[in-house]
């Protein structure tokens, strides 16, 4: 009876050992948005870092295979008026592998920086390969300029109604954690309006590139699950010149 008893045990053991392994196996992958959420499951699809010497592709790169910064702004709080003010903010310019080069945000009047960029619209943002496996990979240190990363400076300005729809499936796609957020903070999409860029991604100093550079690229990402060619979205690109050092906050917005 006794060796039964042992018998049921280990076999009721080993179901649930079972169980445990086969949701361990199908569950969504943790981080980075999930996997199956549009976001680059960097095990198999981060395509590899273009030649450091075509600084231009390289900060079109880093812009794509990031889906966070820090954006940097002039404070409005009494304690810090004036004074720089950083805050990490989720991003995106478009889904993997059909970026346009555009960092666009989700963004609410509640947010410190929103309060910030409605008096100033001047920001620039940063955004590095740390937060990807490529510099773990490669022992490199997130400071280090191997670890790539890119400063972009312009304006901060709410899409327009013909870009609404660009944004939002930009951003919901590698980010689809923003669909539930309440709708009582108001959010809206914006984007960066890109007028210096500088890209430090090797020793001797940042290297400059400009706007035209940037958004002249045409990116052919390579990956495991096969090559995405990716043209430049040129009307995007000439609407962010369009709108370059136009602020259009408005007090009636930030009161939602």
């Amino acid at each position: 009876m006794a060796g039964r008893t042992s018998w049921s045990a280990r076999a009721l053991l080993a179901t649930l050992l079972a169980s445990a392994l086969l949701a361990l196996l199908v569950s969504p992958a943790r981080g980075r948005g999930g996997r199956d959420h549009g976001d680059w499951d960097e095990a198999l699809r981060l395509p590899p870092l273009p030649p450091r010497e075509d600084a231009a592709r390289v900060a079109r790169f880093v812009t794509h295979v990031c889906d966070w910064g820090a954006l940097a702004t002039i404070s409005t709080l009494e304690a810090v008026r004036g004074r720089p003010f950083s805050d990490v903010l989720s991003l995106s310019d478009g889904p993997p592998g059909a970026g346009s080069g555009v960092p666009y945000f989700y963004l609410s009047p509640l947010q410190l920086s929103v309060s910030n960029l409605q008096e100033n619209p001047y920001a620039t943002l940063t955004m590095t390969l740390a937060q990807t496996n490529f510099c773990k990979k490669h022992g490199f240190d997130p400071q280090s300029p191997l670890c790539a990363h890119i400063m972009l400076s312009g304006t901060v300005t709410k899409v327009n109604e013909t870009e609404v729809d660009i944004a939002k499936h930009s951003l919901f796609i590698r980010h689809p954690e923003m669909k539930t957020w309440p709708s009582s903070h108001n959010w809206f999409f914006a984007k960066l309006n890109i007028t210096n860029i500088w890209v430090l991604d090797y020793f001797g100093g940042p290297k400059i590139v400009t706007p035209e550079e940037y958004y002249n690229v045409t990116v052919h990402w390579k990956t495991s699950c096969g090559d995405h060619l990716v043209q430049p979205l040129h009307y995007i690109a000439e609407d962010t010149q369009a709108q370059r050092g136009k602020a259009i906050w408005s007090k009636s917005h930030s009161k939602g």
